[in-house]
């Protein structure tokens, strides 16, 4: 089997197919009456079969775990967003899922098949300080992370779309002892049941909303009133964008918590793996100190979420700077400044 020309098919079918696949989304964006999700899904799914079939191939032809130069790794990060992006439109049931990962993953592709010269196509023998079983735990598990907290941060950026930026009030898909803080809500015991109105009616972003419990024993939450002066100027968002954007905002925090955790594995297998080729385990490598400041601007993130119960637009404007920075981090530091992680390096 030519399992070069195999490869090279496939990069192609993979761009082509992810470049219909981006079409199909956005029209069924722009037309909401047209049933274009499950053409789309298949579409992402047959893409990501193909990119694993060429990592595949790759490694059958070279001998080695294909995350060796930047060919190589684009695709595989490539197939990492794929495979979130099927897990997150099949948790959220949301078109606008595809919407922003479709783009994003027919552009990596695109730059990995049409833009990088062809002797960084080909896989050639691996450097000496990757000749290591560290190159397969660090570096996919690098990769995996930046795809997740890629995903989670585009589906932030579907969030601020969806609710045009506008600060609305959410039920609450972060945990922690803020979950319900931002929202405007007050715990009262039972004891100050009596002093409470008989009939409870929250009035929050146009939607009425009773808080129960069938357990015997009550507590309610109710929600702080808000003055006419405190009141957003904006025009008020349908139930079906509100809806939306609960999922959305939901979507991108549990992605993000799972990207993150990865990130963290990551870095600790990369700092053992340098420690065992230089001889240290922290050197201040441009990519090791942008790997530092992703960690901290998406553990900030998690931080202001379950800590202090952010919610809506503030923590979505924080992931989508950390798209840029886990951006930074992946690639730009290969073109600014070289350091010890220079094997994707083409200038």
């Amino acid at each position: 089997m030519n399992l070069v020309g195999l490869q090279n098919w496939l990069d192609n079918a993979s761009f082509a197919i992810l470049f219909v696949t981006m079409l199909v989304y956005w029209g069924g964006a722009a037309f909401p009456n047209v049933p274009a999700t499950v053409v789309g899904t298949a579409g992402m799914a047959i893409a990501n079969l193909c990119i694993a079939t060429l990592l595949g191939a790759r490694w059958l032809e070279a001998g080695y775990f294909p995350l060796s130069n930047l060919y190589e790794s684009l695709f595989f990060l490539t197939w990492g967003i794929t495979t979130v992006h099927l897990i997150a439109e099949n948790t959220s049931r949301s078109r606008l899922v595809g919407v922003v990962t479709a783009p994003v993953a027919m552009c990596i592709t695109a730059f990995a098949t049409l833009t990088l010269p062809s002797q960084m196509q080909v896989a050639e023998p691996l450097v000496p300080a990757l000749k290591s079983n560290w190159l397969m735990m660090h570096v996919s598990v690098m990769m995996l992370s930046y795809a997740a907290l890629m995903v989670g941060s585009l589906v932030a950026i579907a969030f601020l779309i969806v609710t045009r930026a506008q600060e609305i009030q959410l039920q609450g898909s972060s945990v922690g002892t803020g979950g319900y803080r931002s929202n405007g809500y007050r715990l009262h015991k039972v004891t100050d049941l009596s002093a409470q109105p008989s009939t409870l009616a929250v009035e929050n972003n146009g939607v009425t909303r009773i808080e129960s419990n069938n357990n015997g024993k009550t507590a309610v939450l109710d929600l702080v009133t808000v003055t006419q002066s405190q009141a957003v100027a904006a025009e008020p968002l349908s139930p079906q964008r509100l809806s939306l954007a609960e999922t959305l905002d939901n979507i991108s925090y549990r992605i993000i918590g799972l990207g993150f955790p990865l990130l963290t594995i990551g870095i600790i297998a990369g700092a053992v793996w340098a420690n065992e080729a230089w001889g240290s385990y922290w050197s201040w490598d441009p990519k090791e100190t942008w790997a530092l400041v992703t960690w901290l601007v998406f553990a900030a993130y998690l931080h202001a979420r379950i800590t202090r119960g952010w919610q809506g637009r503030r923590p979505a404007i924080l992931a989508a700077t950390g798209f840029v920075v886990v951006w930074i981090c992946y690639l730009g530091v290969n073109l600014l400044g070289k350091g010890l992680h220079s094997y994707g390096w083409f200038l």
